[in-house]
């Protein structure tokens, strides 16, 4: 075989195996940060995108080179110019700065103007006014609040579609982040804070929440529900939950809610103290009282012991 038929075979190789890696990977991105159902998400995935196929108009032309250069400079190649004195080049300087530095530039641009943009605290352009709620992170389990229709839910999210959300979000425990992938921007909720997000959804449909932030025993569970429905459905929803036979979250419900759980179902209450939001966000109400000492417990599981004998 001639030696240049044996490197298109390498080439025709190279880039089949290439095509199969990125039709696995783009098929692998339903459902998540590469399939927006929102502006913001639809943006974040831009710059993403953006800034991928910039580095890899520099990648895939070095591995490619990395390759040619295997093959032209191979030990039983005579013809190759060897040189072994050869020590700079004002030519191979000046690719070797520029290229990266113009990257660095165009990466940069793209990132910048697209995070400007995108400022959380930016509210979203729409005739009609955006929808509150208030976030809270427990261990391990989300608190929403309405404070427009006085109810609560835990470990479910539910907006109007085409309507844009703006989410008041603290910690009553940890750090944590808020994150709908398909909704685009996480961010941190932190306790004695209230950060500030601004997301829509721009169709119905069922999307998945979670903390992107580790923070003990009951990470792996930290997750919600976000439902995304018509608006006229969704004022029925919070009608229903409002009128439903549920319960109130008030201070006793809430101090019972802190307390760590895992996999906790998702539940709603019917009303909310009006004021348990930046009773949280300014720590009036102590944080989650954190896991149980081991002595305690073991002296629970005694008296109990004691008790059935």
């Amino acid at each position: 075989m001639r030696p240049s038929s044996q490197l298109g075979s390498v080439q025709r190789i190279l880039l089949i195996g290439f095509g199969a890696v990125t039709a696995a990977g783009i098929s692998g991105c339903s459902g998540g940060v590469l399939d927006p159902a929102g502006p913001v998400g639809a943006n974040d995935s831009k710059i993403l995108i953006d800034a991928t196929m910039i580095m890899l108009a520099i990648v895939i032309p070095t591995i490619l080179l990395a390759f040619w250069i295997a093959w032209k400079y191979r030990a039983w190649n005579t013809k190759a110019e060897y040189l072994p004195y050869w020590s700079y080049s004002g030519r191979v300087e000046a690719v070797v700065w520029s290229i990266p530095i113009l990257t660095i530039m165009f990466i940069g641009g793209v990132i910048w103007i697209g995070s400007n943009r995108l400022d959380p605290f930016r509210p979203l352009p729409s005739k009609v006014p955006p929808l509150e709620v208030q976030v809270v992170s427990l261990d391990w389990k989300w608190l929403f609040i309405y404070p427009q229709h006085g109810i609560a839910t835990v470990n479910q999210l539910v907006v109007p579609a085409g309507v844009p959300v703006h989410f008041s979000i603290t910690s009553a425990s940890v750090f944590n982040t808020f994150f709908v992938p398909r909704l685009g921007s996480m961010i941190y909720a932190m306790p004695g804070m209230v950060s500030q997000l601004n997301l829509q959804a721009d169709r119905p449909g069922v999307l998945f929440g979670l903390s992107g932030h580790f923070s003990g025993d009951g990470f792996s569970d930290m997750q919600f529900q976000v439902k995304s429905v018509p608006p006229p459905q969704f004022e029925a929803w919070a009608a229903g939950v409002k009128t439903a036979a549920g319960p109130a979250l008030d201070s006793p419900t809430y101090a019972k809610l802190a307390q760590q759980s895992q996999a906790v179902p998702p539940l709603a209450f019917r009303a909310v103290d009006p004021r348990l939001f930046l009773a949280i966000a300014s720590q009036k109400v102590p944080p989650g009282p954190g896991p149980e000492p081991e002595n305690s417990q073991h002296a629970g599981r005694e008296v109990s012991t004691g008790g059935r004998h």
